[in-house]
């Protein structure tokens, strides 16, 4: 279990020390009787269906579902393999299908049917990431490499490993965190220490510090409108057990055309921790931190968005509002701008 661990603490401590900064003593006693209301201690995803519902991963409570009326959720006494559900993705015949802790998950709107990815590997099946591509594959992201499932087995995908000058924390190496296509028909892997690796269906190329990237410790790809690659990234040496070499790069970076881009503007940027790179299809990119909220461009500058919990995930729905999940519950942004901590009572609407 020290895999899982690892990142719940991770997540957890950095999203304790931004809320250190903005709670006064005296109102803790006020935000600890609210936590116990959230829609779950740490929200690891969310997701709109092709119907507007709304999906929300939790590590410990399942998936809950928002129909527009009642928010519903499912859990192993359900049919889950595990109740620590990462993600959730549709498919084109509507069914769904969940990342879990104990293999993938099938729901077809009655029923789960469970995958476990090996028998007797814990590693491999910590499913992280799933993704469809543009010819119906299905690649399955886990703390042990990738898979490529055809709806009954999964079959290894290795992937080779490039020269890395940086200390590979053991535990998490094989961590898939992210697997994406690109409009070329690429597919991309985020990595826990390996940088990231671009797969053109023939093979490899790898991105890493050596081409000006700020961290190997891969967490968050994205593509704009420009056709503009984004990085998010979390800090390698936060694994160091000595707590006074805690400090490195991280953030984000873009890489263009011309090269590897930096923001050297915005610290959290370079010294922070970014989980989620969201492009919402309008043209704006938000930028998650575990410390300093949120960002969004279009391209000319950065808007900040003070929001007190370290975000894991970000979807824009049909209505227009953006819905952020992270340690410590869901958060709303709607097109006022007005943030809402969404809570099992709501708001939502």
């Amino acid at each position: 279990m020290k895999l899982t661990i690892l990142i719940i603490l991770s997540i957890f401590l950095t999203s304790c020390n931004a809320q250190e900064k903005r709670v006064h003593k005296e109102e803790m006693i006020s935000v600890m009787e609210e936590t116990e209301s959230q829609i779950g201690k740490y929200v690891t995803s969310a997701f709109e269906d092709s119907k507007g519902d709304l999906w929300f991963g939790t590590l410990s409570k399942g998936i809950a579902k928002y129909d527009g009326n009642t928010l519903k959720y499912y859990a192993q006494k359900d049919g889950l393999p595990s109740d620590r559900v990462i993600g959730v993705i549709e498919d084109a015949n509507g069914v769904f299908w969940f990342t879990t802790g104990e293999g993938l998950s099938k729901y077809d709107g009655k029923s789960f049917t469970n995958f476990r990815v090996s028998e007797d590997d814990f590693s491999s099946n910590m499913v992280s990431t799933i993704m469809i591509d543009s010819k119906g594959v299905f690649w399955v992201g886990t703390w042990a490499g990738v898979y490529i499932f055809d709806g009954k087995e999964f079959r290894h995908f290795p992937i080779p490993n490039p020269k890395i000058e940086t200390i590979i924390n053991e535990d998490t190496k094989g961590w898939i965190t992210e697997i994406e296509e690109d409009s070329n028909g690429n597919i991309w892997f985020g990595r826990d220490g390996y940088g990231a690796c671009k797969y053109d269906r023939e093979s490899f190329i790898h991105f890493t510090k050596k081409d000006g990237l700020h961290s190997n410790n891969i967490t968050s790809i994205e593509f704009d409108e420009d056709g503009n690659t984004w990085f998010g990234m979390r800090i390698a040496e936060h694994d160091n057990p000595d707590h006074t070499k805690r400090s490195g790069k991280g953030g984000i970076n873009k890489m263009t055309k011309n090269g590897i881009v930096s923001f050297s503007e915005i610290e959290s940027f370079n010294t922070g921790v970014v989980y989620s790179i969201y492009n919402d299809d309008s043209g704006s990119m938000w930028i998650s931190t575990t410390t300093d909220g949120v960002y969004r461009t279009d391209g000319d500058g950065f808007k900040h968005y003070d929001i007190p919990i370290s975000i894991m995930s970000m979807v824009k729905d049909q209505k227009g509002s953006l819905w952020l999940s992270g340690a410590g519950g869901l958060y709303r942004i709607n097109k006022n701008d007005d943030i809402i901590n969404i809570t099992t009572r709501g708001p939502w609407e």
